[in-house]
């Protein structure tokens, strides 16, 4: 089944909530970058809270790029998102396996790190980004999330992202969910959620027993009144091309070009973020030559 976010409100308006079922999603980012599986949990987790995010800051053509590094032994991990809930993404070392932690769990924490900072920019084509920046609290990502969406956008929030990895390295789910808290919410509520938030398994655990999002928003808000505002389809999706290379490349000297054309007759760019090939013939290339000397 393909990959949907669902978007809520709750009990006239004192909560939102959102609930994704992104399991195919993170297992191409999983095939694309063939990532081990602690890096496959770092990766996925950051492009479910990516997805969380945009979906639910941004509106129309607007983006927004998570950047999470801890110093740990994945390196940066950066994202992208837009309001269409399509998103990609990377890490630096993708063949990072780590120990399980004494929970039996793979150690995002320790693969992640945790002295630094998750940076958050917002393009809202207002020409000058929003940059929110956070300490990593955990590492483990979704308290990183809600600990952000606090301290930069002040929204007191939830965010729960997990991965499970097959003992192949292949995703057999991932998904997430966020609440946010509105104005309007009572101590009383406030209470109740924080209690089945305590009590409440990992989304991994519930996609595995073939619970939907909007099952898991019913364990969420048990008795409370659930509107369901939106299903979108989400998605992995890269928006790099051979031209938007082409561009990039007429941007470098044009002896660094010759250079390309006499050395290695020809070039090769790799996309980051979905690891697409470009090749570019030595005709190609003097063609990008001509056109940047005529600028």
């Amino acid at each position: 089944m393909a990959d949907y976010l669902v978007k809520s409100l709750i009990d006239n308006g004192m909560f939102r909530a959102y609930v994704v079922d992104a399991t195919a999603t993170v297992a191409e980012a999983q095939k694309r970058h063939d990532t081990w599986n602690t890096a496959t949990a770092a990766l996925g987790r950051t492009l479910i809270g990516t997805m969380l995010l945009s979906t639910s800051l941004l509106k129309g053509d607007e983006k927004l790029t998570v950047k999470v590094n801890g110093h740990g032994p994945v390196g940066a991990i950066v994202a992208d998102g837009n309001a269409d809930g399509t998103v990609k993404g990377y890490l630096q070392y993708p063949h990072t396996s780590l120990p399980l932690n004494t929970k039996h769990k793979l150690d995002v924490k320790k693969a992640v790190g945790t002295a630094g900072m998750l940076t958050v920019t917002k393009d809202q084509g207002l020409g000058q980004p929003y940059t929110g920046q956070v300490p990593l609290v955990s590492g483990e990502l979704g308290e990183d999330f809600t600990y952000y969406l606090a301290k930069s956008e002040q929204i007191p929030s939830a965010v729960g992202v997990s991965v499970f990895v097959e003992p192949d390295n292949s995703v057999k789910v991932a998904g997430g969910f966020m609440v946010q808290v509105m104005p309007g919410a009572t101590d009383e509520a406030i209470s109740r959620l924080e209690q089945r938030l305590k009590s409440m398994p990992m989304v991994s655990e519930l996609l595995l027993a073939g619970q939907t999002p909007e099952d898991i928003l019913k364990l969420l808000f048990k008795d409370e009144e659930v509107k369901i505002l939106q299903k979108m389809p989400v998605a992995f999706k890269c928006d790099c091309s051979k031209d938007r290379f082409a561009a990039a490349l007429a941007s470098v000297s044009t002896a660094a070009i010759q250079e390309m054309i006499d050395e290695d007759h020809g070039a090769e760019a790799v996309c980051h973020f979905c690891g697409n090939k470009y090749h570019f013939s030595e005709d190609e290339l003097r063609a990008i030559q001509q056109k940047a000397q005529e600028k």
